[in-house]
């Protein structure tokens, strides 16, 4: 009876996410179709823009690297029940760490070096502004989701605040800038490919994470925090310490992307680091059920539509922002569909039938 049980959780746990995708997808199509566009034309273009060459598939993987490391700082954190939507803050911060690190270190030391540390100082960085709204919630009570959402305004005002002016490279007038990291510190891309190392970053990072959560002491610790506060405080866990644990490796993820945004792609600092993968990342980690593995599919895909966003506009006439309304439609639909769990008797536990003459017990 217990593996029929988890077998029906499980699918359960698949099939309602899969059906609000399916339902967004539907949604969609009747958006596309009120603004003139042919809904079945539409996602041929995504299909095409998103897999259809390898080519295709490598503007893909570009995007989903960030998405895989941002969807883990709201993965983690709701393992312990909290809401955590400070993940683009986070990167920002840890963009900025890098760059910081890059540009005092760069020419001194040797490259690989150099990128060791601006790794380690994202990591730090995103961690201790995410620890930070854990803390808040901890010691003082105050709702995580509104501290965390406040602190990606103040991320993004702090580094414009920089570039605009003490990290400032006069030769860009148009658009403040930092000073360009050393090329030695620049991030590769994969071998005969033009996707860089951030991906083999985000992979690494999610199956850490869920041997972290699933396998280990402190991952069963925080499930049976983020599951009953009480219960764990009775049983002697360390609940104050997980929370600020948690919610340390979950920015530490954010802030790495960041730094690999810096190192890979821009190569400096500037206000096109704010590219809402963090914002996206929060819609990836509810569509995977906070599962880390998870996270790495739902990143994918939702790499291969951001990588759709300009076609949609040059082959359909379709809006610049088309592709953020598709995210905005799956992110309700997968946030209704949680209120849906444990409605559909298909997959609830089913009470075996009882022997014939059976006496009840008294």
């Amino acid at each position: 009876m217990a593996s029929t049980t988890t077998w029906r959780r499980s699918l359960e746990s698949i099939a309602l996410p899969l059906g609000a995708v399916l339902a967004a997808l539907v949604i969609f199509g009747v958006f596309c179709a009120l603004a003139g566009a042919n809904p079945l034309a539409v996602y041929g273009s995504i299909y095409r823009a998103a897999f259809g060459s390898w080519s295709a598939w490598q503007n893909t993987l570009l995007r989903a690297s960030p998405l895989m490391l941002t969807a883990l700082c709201t993965a983690l954190p709701a393992r312990l029940g909290l809401v955590i939507i400070g993940n683009e803050g986070a990167l920002v911060v840890g963009g900025l760490a890098a760059v910081l690190v890059g540009l005092s270190l760069g020419g001194a030391v040797p490259g690989g070096l150099v990128l060791l540390a601006m790794a380690l100082g994202s990591l730090v960085a995103g961690g201790l502004w995410i620890m930070a709204a854990g803390a808040l919630r901890h010691y003082r009570g105050v709702n995580e989701t509104i501290s965390s959402l406040l602190l990606n305004y103040v991320a993004i005002a702090l580094m414009s605040h920089l570039v605009q002016g003490p990290m400032r490279d006069p030769a860009f007038v148009s658009k403040p800038s930092s000073f360009e990291i050393d090329a030695s510190a620049w991030l590769g891309t994969l071998p005969t490919t033009r996707v860089h190392w951030g991906l083999l970053y985000g992979l690494v990072a999610s199956v850490l994470a869920y041997i972290l959560i699933q396998r280990t002491t402190f991952g069963f610790a925080a499930r049976t925090a983020g599951g009953n506060v009480r219960a764990a405080r009775i049983a002697g866990l360390p609940v104050g310490k997980l929370t600020l644990a948690v919610c340390f490796l979950a920015g530490s993820c954010a802030g790495l992307a960041g730094m690999v945004e810096v190192a890979a792609v821009q190569k400096r600092l500037n206000e096109s680091i704010v590219s809402n993968y963090g914002y996206a990342g929060i819609l990836v980690a509810f569509v995977a059920r906070h599962n880390p593995l998870a996270t790495v599919l739902v990143s994918v895909l939702l790499g291969g539509i951001l990588a759709a966003g300009g076609i949609l506009q040059r082959s359909h006439d379709l809006p610049d922002a088309t592709v953020l309304v598709f995210q905005g439609i799956v992110f309700l639909c997968v946030l209704y569909s949680e209120s849906l769990y444990g409605r559909f008797a298909f997959f609830q536990e089913r009470e075996a039938p009882k022997p014939e003459g059976a006496v009840a017990s008294v």
